[in-house]
């Protein structure tokens, strides 16, 4: 029997049409260190965000022959050694397509929510405050979002931003795109004339938004970050908004999650999702069908 571990969940429909088919699924979480030997025992390993399949993990998998496929719920794959384990004859798989709506929208509300202070003004009220003549907001009609990465997630916020009145502005590491209908430009000049960015690429290497980017911006700018949380430097983004250089920022994704940089965490310009891009009801159940597809694909 085909046995699948489900190292950090899986949506129920897709458990129960790959047990209806046969398989066995595991639901269960392993520390680092334990890893890699219970990978020994399985076919197949589903992940999400938090567990992470290194070299050590492959490693010591392969003592048993068994393992054949990696599957990342999900867009990015820098949470495994995608090319160390495609080299030990192991199929590595994600879902690009299934969150990609999900997280653009979330891009979308955040971009609203620190135009309008809908984060902290709620924080306050609660605080049983009335602070009306603080928060006078911008709209986003009319300003120009610079997109640091136009994959799919980016073409699509990029669709629904336009759809609000916005103009888009993008750059790539691959460079300009036929198929993407907006303003290609170099980093420099996105960062100098965008009222709002938004990153959406992949980690490779250090951070993309640091003090010497941060210094190129529209003073007032606004910053959205669903993608990875080190692409930004902590430290910088903090001094930027202290400073006003950076009017607001919006995180879903951070270097270290759960967070605990208390900076980040209580600091009133920025607002903060616990990495929800993909967590909507649709997304998981695109998800889950994509994931029992690329299974039943390999093993049958």
């Amino acid at each position: 029997m085909i046995r699948i571990l489900a190292a950090d969940g899986m949506e129920k429909s897709a458990i129960d049409k790959l047990r209806g088919t046969g398989y066995e699924v595991v639901e269960q979480y392993y520390e680092p260190d334990k890893l890699g030997g219970a990978l020994r025992d399985f076919d197949a390993v589903v992940v999400r965000s938090k567990t992470k399949i290194r070299e050590t993990h492959i490693d010591e998998a392969l003592g048993s022959g068994r393992l054949k496929l990696i599957v990342r719920g999900g867009v990015g794959v820098d949470n495994i050694d995608v090319d160390y384990a495609r080299s030990k004859g192991i199929q590595v798989n994600n879902t690009p397509m299934a969150s990609s709506a999900s997280v653009a929208e979330l891009t979308i509300g955040h971009m609203i929510c620190l135009a309008r202070y809908i984060h902290i003004a709620n924080v306050t009220m609660r605080e049983g405050k009335w602070e009306k003549n603080k928060y006078e907001g911008v709209e986003l009609a009319g300003k120009t979002l610079g997109l640091i990465g136009c994959g799919q997630i980016g073409r699509l916020t990029a669709d629904k931003a336009a759809a609000l009145g916005m103009s888009i502005v993008y750059t790539n590491r691959s460079g300009p795109k036929a198929e993407i209908p907006y303003r290609y430009v170099s980093m420099d000049e996105l960062l100098g004339i965008s009222d709002f960015i938004s990153l959406h690429m992949p980690l490779a290497g250090g951070a993309v938004i640091t003090s010497a980017e941060i210094a190129k911006m529209k003073n007032g700018v606004y910053i959205v970050n669903t993608s990875r949380g080190a692409l930004i430097d902590d430290d910088d983004l903090i001094a930027g908004l202290d400073s006003g250089r950076i009017a607001g920022a919006a995180l879903d994704v951070f270097v270290e999650e759960p967070v605990t940089n208390k900076k980040i965490i209580t600091h009133p310009k920025i607002s903060l999702t616990p990495h929800v891009g993909g967590s909507t009801l649709e997304a998981q159940e695109r998800i889950g069908e994509e994931v029992v597809s690329i299974i039943r694909e390999k093993f049958e």
